[in-house]
C-alpha cells in the first residue's frame, strides 16, 4: 500500500470497456467484482494502480480493471511486479496468479517476491486444476483427481499455497473463496499491510473441476466446515459449539466441544495474527477432521524490499563519486599478454 492521498471512486470507475471472457459460472467473475467493489473502499487511484499477471485464466484480470496493467509471461509476474515497484515505489501493485502459474513454473518467483517482502498484494486463484490448457492436474490438485494427464487419478501430493507462503517468509497470509461475503474484508486487510500480502482465493472452475470446494463453501455445511480467523477473537466454528485448542501432548491443534458458550473453559485459542507458529498450524490442518481456516491468518509487517533498495541508492548518491579506474582495479587483477 502506498502513502498517497486517497480519492473517491465508484465500481464503474474500475470497470473497462473490454468484454469479460471467462466460462459462464466461473468463480473469476465473483473475484473480479469483489476487487472492483473493494478498490473504491480503499480510496485507491486508478492512475496509481497496476495489476500484473502471468498466464492462465486468472491472468486475464488486468484487461478488466480500469488501471494500468501488465499481462506478462508464464510464472514471471512477480519479477515484473518487482521491477515496477522499484521503478516507482509510489504505485499500488496487485499481482494476480493461479495455482499453476504461481505454484509450478512460477514457484521460484513467488518464493522470492515473498521472502524479499516487496510491497504488493498477491492474489493466487486456486481452482486445483489447469483450466486454460484444458484440465490437467495442477500442483494443488488433490490425490485422486482425474484429468487428461491423470486419467486414473493424480498420485501427486498437493502443495498448500499458504504453507508455501509462510515457508517462504511471507509476513501476511490470508484465505478466502470466490463468492465469500468476507472476501472484500480480506482484500482490505491485504492492502493495508505494508509488504508482500499473500491471499489464496479458492475459485470454482465450472468446466474442469466443478464444485471442488463445496465440502466447505456450500451453505449447508459452511458453519461446521469453516473457522474464520479474526485477530483477538476465539477460534470458534459450528455456531460456537466447537473450537480449536492446543494439544500439549502432540504439540498441535485439536478440535474441542464448547459447552454453553464457555469457550474459555474449553481452552479455545484466541487468534493472534502475529503468532507465526499458530499460522503454520492453521494452514496445515487436514480438512475433514479439522475445519478450513479462512480470513487473515498471519499479519506481522517487516521492512519492505523496495525501502531497503531506496535507502541503499540514497546512501550511494550521498557518497563521493567513485573513480571508475579504481573500481575496475579493485580486488584481484591480472594482465593478459
Amino acid at each position: 500500500m502506498n502513502e498517497m492521498t486517497s480519492i473517491e471512486t465508484t465500481l464503474k470507475d474500475w470497470e473497462t470497456d473490454q468484454e469479460v471472457r471467462w466460462c459462464p459460472g466461473c468463480g473469476d467473475y465473483a473475484i473480479l467484482k469483489a476487487v472492483q467493489r473493494t478498490l473504491p473502499m480503499l480510496g485507491a487511484d486508478p492512475k496509481n494502480t497496476v495489476f500484473v499477471s502471468g498466464i492462465g485464466c486468472s491472468s486475464r484480470f488486468p484487461y478488466y480493471v480500469e488501471s494500468y496493467g501488465f499481462h506478462s509471461i508464464h510464472g514471471r509476474a512477480p519479477a515484473v511486479a518487482t521491477g515496477i515497484k522499484l521503478a516507482n515505489p509510489d504505485l499500488d501493485v496487485w499481482l494476480v496468479t493461479g495455482d499453476g502459474d504461481g505454484m509450478s513454473i512460477g514457484g521460484n518467483h513467488t518464493m522470492h517476491v515473498l521472502r524479499r517482502n516487496l510491497d504488493c498484494q498477491i492474489l493466487l486463484f486456486n481452482n486445483e486444476i489447469y483450466g486454460l490448457t484444458k484440465g490437467q492436474y495442477s500442483p494443488t490438485s488433490r490425490i485422486g483427481t482425474p484429468s487428461p494427464t491423470s486419467p486414473a487419478g493424480s498420485v501427486d501430493r498437493p502443495a498448500s499455497p499458504c504453507a508455501f507462503a509462510l515457508g517462504s517468509g511471507a509476513r501476511f497470509v490470508a484465505r478466502s473463496y470466490d463468492v465469500s461475503r468476507d472476501l472484500p474484508e480480506v482484500l482490505k486487510a491485504a492492502y493495508r499491510h505494508k509488504g508482500a500480502a499473500f491471499v489464496e482465493i479458492f475459485q470454482n472452475c465450472i468446466v474442469y473441476n466443478k464444485d471442488r470446494f463445496d465440502d466447505f463453501t456450500d451453505k449447508a455445511v459452511a458453519a461446521d466446515a469453516q473457522v474464520y480467523c479474526r485477530d483477538g477473537e476465539p477460534l470458534l466454528f459450528a455456531g460456537g459449539a466447537k473450537g480449536l485448542a492446543f494439544d500439549m501432548a502432540t504439540l498441535s491443534l485439536k478440535v474441542v466441544d464448547v459447552v454453553d458458550g464457555d469457550w474459555r473453559a474449553a481452552d479455545v485459542l484466541v487468534h493472534d495474527v502475529r503468532n507465526r507458529s499458530l499460522a503454520h498450524m492453521l494452514v496445515e490442518m487436514p480438512f475433514g477432521p479439522y475445519p478450513m481456516a479462512l480470513g487473515v491468518i498471519h499479519d506481522d509487517p517487516a521492512p519492505t524490499f523496495e525501502s531497503a533498495v531506496i535507502a541503499e541508492r540514497e546512501g550511494h548518491a550521498a557518497s563521493k563519486p567513485a573513480d571508475l579506474g579504481q573500481l575496475l582495479a579493485r580486488g584481484q587483477t591480472w594482465t593478459v599478454r
